[in-house]
């Protein structure tokens, strides 16, 4: 009974602190991810305390990040895939190792050892998907525009995340030996057959019959979100990959865009919880420690991949203004980022240092409080500051 007391108590919590920091927010047109994120230090160990179980707080950002996951798969169709791969690849890959390489240096620079600048480096590759769509409007025909090339390189750095997540699963399990990279490489075909098959001999029927029932449709999605991410752990495999393949073998049916539709709240309740617990994780004794790094590493990102992105989409044909402000929306790490150090770092044996996890964790913070502010006082928003520049 206390621990459900507990629990009932700390989403009390969030959502009522989140109400009322997203009211400051939208005041000051902040993103309000921000919100979620200064929530969770506000209530965290280090400041009031209030939510103080380090297990609670994990198990909260996991769930988010699975559901978080699984909507994201419901967005790339396969059918979709080749013709993405040949616009975007390009951009994706040689801007990623731009980045990794920086960063590498960076960290490197001010004293890390190279197994935590490589981690540093990988985690900083990659672009904020929440960031960058959350502030993009879409109902104006040049953000649409804008909107599929980000999306395209968006999806292509998913794809090297979820790769990433393979490789430092099989760290978590104790290191990566070639067996286990033989069995990961079978168990992860064999998922994807797994879903597939269910999908088009159980999913899809069910969904077609009874697609007028929206309880159900809703129940059956979430259902076999949590069925294959089951399925993923028997594997051998992670949660989070199991519930991305079942994103991604619905998104091949007919009412794949239906249900994304109907999961925006779900997904929004989960977007709370997941950047709730990054702040409540964020250590400020080491945070204070890593300042000059974290801030520098940062800088030096909200600098470069504008201007990075900037310059590869020129070379692909773009406008100048579109290759400019897809840029600036570009412009800051990705709520992967965390995952993948928080990942690294509870391995066992812990593949990052702490004082590399707290870096990760004050860069990304840093170009996500910095870069909302610059695409909301420079572009159209729907939370532009000014009239002239709200879109929704």
């Amino acid at each position: 009974m206390e621990h459900t007391n507990t629990f009932i108590f700390i989403i009390f919590l969030i959502f009522s602190g989140a109400a009322m920091l997203s009211t400051i927010a939208l005041f000051t047109r902040q993103s309000l991810l921000v919100a979620y994120i200064v929530l969770g230090l506000l209530l965290g160990p280090w400041v009031s305390g209030l939510s103080s179980s380090p297990d609670l707080i994990e198990h909260i950002g996991h769930v988010g990040i699975v559901f978080l996951l699984y909507l994201l798969g419901l967005d790339l169709n396969p059918k979709d895939l080749w013709s993405m791969l040949q616009k975007a690849s390009w951009v994706a890959f040689v801007s990623s190792l731009i980045f990794g390489a920086v960063s590498f240096a960076v960290a490197h620079y001010f004293g890390f050892s190279v197994k935590d600048s490589v981690v540093i480096a990988i985690a900083m590759m990659f672009s904020s998907t929440i960031i960058g769509l959350k502030l993009l409007p879409t109902t104006v025909l040049h953000h649409q525009h804008t909107g599929e090339i980000m999306v395209s390189v968006l999806l292509l750095q998913d794809l090297l995340v979820i790769a990433v997540l393979l490789l430092l699963h099989g760290a978590e399990e104790g290191g990566l030996s070639l067996k286990d990279i033989g069995l990961m490489s079978i168990s992860l075909p064999a998922l994807l057959l797994i879903g597939f098959c269910f999908e088009r001999l159980m999913i899809y029927p069910l969904l077609k019959r009874f697609d007028r029932i929206k309880e159900y449709i809703f129940l059956l999605a979430l259902g076999w979100c949590l069925g294959m991410a089951q399925i993923a752990i028997f594997l051998g495999l992670s949660a989070e990959i199991g519930a991305f393949v079942a994103g991604v073998t619905i998104a091949v049916g007919p009412v794949a865009r239906y249900i994304a539709e109907n999961l925006k709240p779900l997904r929004d309740f989960f977007l709370v919880l997941f950047f709730f617990s990054i702040g409540a994780s964020l250590k400020l004794p080491e945070l204070y420690l890593v300042a000059v790094p974290a801030t520098v590493l940062a800088v030096v990102l909200l600098i470069l991949k504008p201007l990075v992105f900037r310059a590869l989409y020129r070379i692909t044909g773009e406008a100048d203004d579109v290759a400019a402000e897809a840029g600036v929306r570009l412009g800051q790490a990705s709520e992967f980022s965390l995952l993948l150090a928080a990942m690294a770092y509870s391995s066992s044996p812990a593949l990052i240092t702490s004082k590399a996890f707290s870096v990760i964790q004050g860069a990304t913070v840093l170009t996500f409080i910095v870069s909302s502010y610059w695409i909301v006082l420079r572009y159209p928003t729907p939370l532009a500051f000014s009239e002239k520049l709200r879109r929704d």
